[in-house]
Formats: structure tokens, sequence, C-alpha cells
């Protein structure tokens, strides 16, 4: 075979074999693609693109207008309405990184949330929309209700009278009236007619007070 056969024959191979290399690659990208969707674990989201200058530091990608390229933010802010849940006088404050002295058991310890005192039989509102996860009768803190709202607060009223007038699953608003104030709190029976509010956010004890900010 000549010089010139042999060497047009392996242009020619040349040529099938990068097709079939470039069909190939088509083919292995086709199938990851489609596995990847059917996986629901794996993001479909374009990622945010990013161009290697001649520095090699990482610059990011602008839109026609110069605008730099960044992804939608997909975590809401939660904004919610409250209000105070009883009008009255605080009698004892929220103290957690502190001791305050407990008239009832004449000792001091943490306090977990605010007293407000107020006249018996008075209304006690929920402080924000949300729904009623219990409703109990607590030894030490008497008739408690406690409510479950966005962005993962709770709020507990306790030292109720018995006649709450909510339920488990139920749908409260802001300001609903959800029970009276009383003096069923064994633990803090020394302060008469008042109402507990404590409030905690994904479980952790919260001032009450910059809960009520929020409004």
């Amino acid at each position: 075979m000549s010089k010139k056969k042999y060497s047009g024959s392996v242009n020619g191979r040349g040529y099938y074999i990068a097709l079939a290399l470039c069909a190939a690659a088509i083919g292995i990208a086709g199938l990851l693609y489609y596995r990847n969707a059917e996986d629901p674990n794996v993001s479909m989201e374009d990622p945010v693109p990013t161009i290697v200058g001649s520095n090699h530091q990482a610059v990011v990608a602008t839109g026609p207008n110069g605008e730099p390229i960044t992804q939608p933010t997909t975590t809401p802010k939660v904004t919610i309405k409250t209000v105070s849940p009883l009008e009255g006088q605080t009698v004892a404050v929220y103290a957690m990184d502190s001791l305050t002295y407990n008239q009832t058991t004449r000792d001091w310890r943490v306090h977990n949330g605010v007293d407000i005192a107020a006249e018996a039989g008075a209304k006690v509102c929920a402080a924000a929309d949300g729904e009623v996860y219990s409703v109990y009768d607590d030894d030490a803190m008497g008739m408690t209700v406690v409510i479950r709202h966005d962005g993962g607060y709770t709020t507990r009223y306790a030292s109720l009278a018995e006649t709450v007038t909510v339920k488990p699953g139920e749908k409260v608003t802001v300001g609903q009236a959800i029970g009276a104030v009383a003096n069923t709190a064994l633990l803090e029976s020394a302060l008469g007619d008042h109402l507990h509010f404590s409030v905690t956010c994904d479980s952790k004890p919260m001032d009450p007070a910059k809960f009520l900010e929020m409004k």
C-alpha cells in the first residue's frame, strides 16, 4: 500500500472513530441526565455560573446589563403579627440567665416566662395565629394551653381557669380568646390570680417580650 493511500485510510478511520466517540459521549450524558431527573435527591436547578480568569480567580457571571446572576431565595422570611395575651401588671419577669426569688416555694430559681396579674375571669388571648397543640392540667402550673405558630414558635398559657374555650387541633387567630385568668398554678400560688406566659423558638426558651415585639 502506498504512503498516500495509507494516509487516506488512517484519516478516514480517524473521522469515524471521532464520530463514534462523540455519539457515545452524547448517549452517556443523556443517560446521566434522565437518571438524575428521576432521583428526587438530585437538584436539577442550574448553579450560579462562574468564569475562571487568567489569574485563576473565580468571577461570578453577569447578565446582559452587567448585573450579577444570583440564585433565587427559596426560604421566605416568616413574619408574625403578635399581641399581648393579657392586659395587666407584670409581677414576675423572664429570667433564664439568672435566679429570681419564688414567693411560693421560697427559693431562688430560673423563670421561663412572665407572670401577668389580673382579675379572675379576665380574658386571655392567643398571642399570634396558630394551632392549639395541647390543653392539659399540669400538676405544677395548672390549666395550660399550648399553641404552635409559624417559624418554630410555641406559646404556653398557664394558671388558667378550667373553662378553656379551645381544643387541640383547633386553628386560632391572633387576639382570639382561649381561656380566662385564675390561680391554678400551685408553683406560683402566692402571686394570686395571674397568667404565666412563656415562649419557645425551636424548643428553646425565648423572652416573651422579644416575641411580642414582632407585632
